[in-house]
């Protein structure tokens, strides 16, 4: 009896020990989850991060299996071209001032384009490298005068309610210098109308996903190739990110759940009466650093 009254104290401190403990991981847990739900008011973000079109899909075994490609890619010899340095130097500088022309332009003209020249620049800009060379990019022309406009119908739509509410002040009042406004006529006039999608994943045969390594950076350096691809045949057009927009466009295009749109290009010939913002680019040593 002795030894019980002995330990009793020992039991309830115990127990509180535990209660105590249990305690601070629930309130621990329940902070973590307040601060993941209370996320920072960012009304700009693209709702083409949370489509809501897809389709959940089943978790998946296998993460780590076989995806698809050949287990051994045989090498070949490869034979680069050289040029001497003076005419590297030329090259190299007869690019620049071609790429150094390369204007936005929003005032395209409806004249008709060789079709085989935007063929040409598409398959330029397919020679990307890309994630275990899975070449993750779909690009969608259009030509049909009537999706164009359904097209500029749903930009225009989309992009009235990210100049009056989603985009901010500030933003909208940085865009004022450049005379941009919700209002795309070169949806409608240019000849072409390029979508470029990112496919974040793949389908292998079997039905099971595949993995699109670094899928919008290799779908980035695609369109970085696309335009200059574009300025080499003497054709322009503008870099358009239409917010909010990708979802209803992806439908309209009947392109599947696992693309996402990352940038639409409105590609033709520049108006007789073109205007360009008199801007200037930064020059090398503000972008370069040498080590």
């Amino acid at each position: 009896m002795a030894l019980f009254s002995f330990l009793t104290p020992v039991f309830i401190a115990i127990i509180c020990v535990l209660i105590g403990v249990i305690m601070k991981k629930t309130n621990g847990e329940k902070e973590k989850c307040d601060t993941k739900s209370k996320h920072p008011s960012r009304p700009w973000v693209d709702e083409d991060l949370k489509d809501g079109t897809d389709h959940p899909l089943e978790e998946e075994e296998g993460d780590e299996e076989w995806q698809g490609l050949e287990e051994n890619v045989a090498h070949v010899p490869f034979t680069g071209e050289r040029y001497s340095e003076a005419e590297m130097i030329k090259r190299s500088r007869t690019f620049y001032e071609l790429l150094n022309k390369r204007r936005s332009v929003r005032f395209l003209s409806d004249e008709p384009v060789p079709r085989e020249v935007i063929d040409n620049v598409i398959r330029t800009a397919g020679t990307s490298p890309s994630g275990a060379h899975t070449e993750p990019w779909t690009f969608v022309v259009v030509q049909d005068p009537d999706l164009k406009h359904k097209i500029r119908e749903i930009v225009e739509e989309e992009e009235e309610i990210n100049y009056k509410k989603r985009m901010g002040d500030r933003w909208v009042n940085d865009l004022k210098r450049l005379r941009t406004n919700w209002i795309k006529e070169y949806l409608d006039t240019a000849p072409y109308l390029i979508l470029i999608f990112k496919q974040v994943y793949g389908r292998l045969p079997n039905g099971k996903k595949k993995t699109h390594y670094y899928n919008e950076i290799s779908v980035s350096i695609a369109c970085g190739i696309l335009l200059a691809a574009l300025q080499n045949a003497g054709l322009y057009t503008v870099t358009s990110t239409p917010l909010n927009c990708g979802p209803q466009l992806r439908v309209l295009l009947q392109r599947p759940a696992n693309e996402k749109l990352l940038l639409l290009l409105p590609v033709g010939y520049p108006k007789k009466d073109a205007t360009v913002p008199a801007l200037t680019r930064k020059p090398l040593e503000d972008i370069m650093v040498v080590m």
